[in-house]
Formats: structure tokens, sequence, C-alpha cells
């Protein structure tokens, strides 16, 4: 069973002044595809605590995937794309441009996201926008292709090819 954390940037949700409802669509998502959750967290707005947590998930091999939520957008506080640029070690542009490619056909505003994907050992990181419904439509849209991706990663398979 494959592993996945979640995390959620939020200033006002780390606060508990506003509940988060992205985190936990997320969830069902992952447990209906067949991952395990294995973490929760909702963090600040803050670029170091954001990735200092990635990285010590995907150091300790604590998930092969990581979702985040939130802080993809044009606010002063949404760092979420550059803490993750901080800490992966490889660039993954297709997963981002396939949501935001997707999303386009939803709304023009899915231009505005400035998520990103990437690697760091063996976890692959993925920032899904904020808000509970584009988390649905962007997850829902890549979690198909996740899995052969991961397995890769992993070295649990090693070609590409279809059979």
């Amino acid at each position: 069973m494959k592993r996945a954390a979640i995390i959620t940037s939020s200033d006002s949700g780390y606060r508990r002044e506003r509940e988060d409802l992205s985190g936990p669509a997320i969830r069902e998502i992952l447990e209906r595809e067949g991952y395990q959750v294995v973490s929760m967290d909702i963090l600040p707005d803050d670029r170091t605590m954001l990735g200092e947590k990635m990285t010590e998930i995907a150091d300790n091999n604590l998930a092969e995937l990581i979702l985040t939520t939130g802080g993809t957008g044009f606010s002063q506080r949404d760092v979420m794309p550059e803490a993750t640029e901080d800490i992966i070690e490889r660039r993954v542009p297709g997963i981002p441009e396939a949501m935001r490619a997707y999303s386009m056909t939803i709304t023009r505003r899915a231009m505005l996201s400035r998520a990103t994907a990437g690697i760091r050992k063996k976890t692959l990181i993925i920032n899904l926008p904020g808000s509970p419904r584009a988390v649905k439509e962007s997850l829902e849209y890549i979690i198909g292709a996740l899995g052969h991706g991961i397995e890769i990663l992993t070295g649990e398979a090693s070609d590409c090819a279809r059979k």
C-alpha cells in the first residue's frame, strides 16, 4: 500500500480560525484509491516550516507521496511552490501542467495557479490548489497516473512501456 502525507498551508487554519476542508477532501480521494494516509498537518504559510515538514517526511521515508493544498496563489503569504522548490531534487513539471490544462476547461482562473511538483529522495511532492472543489477536480484528474510514477520512483516497477 502506498503511503501519503497531506500538508495544508493556511495561516487561519493553523490558528484554528478556519476549518480545513481541502485536507479531508484529499484524504477521501486517497483512501478511495487505496493509499494509506500517514499524516495530515496544517501549517502556517511559512516557507521554512513547510519545507522542513516536507523534508522530514521524505528524508525519513514516511510517505511515497506528499500532497499539499493551499499557498499556490498570488498573495504575499502564498509560498508553497517556493517551499517545495527549496527542497526538491528533481522537478516534475508535467503534473502541474496537466492540472492547469484540465482546470482551464473549467475556469480561466486556473492560469493563476503557481503549483509545482517534484521529487525528493523516493517521495513525490505535488502542490494542489487551496479550494476543496479545485482540489477534488485536480486530484481526481491526476490520481490514476500517480501510482505508476510512484512505482517507478520507488523501484517497484522498471518499465514505462504499456503491455
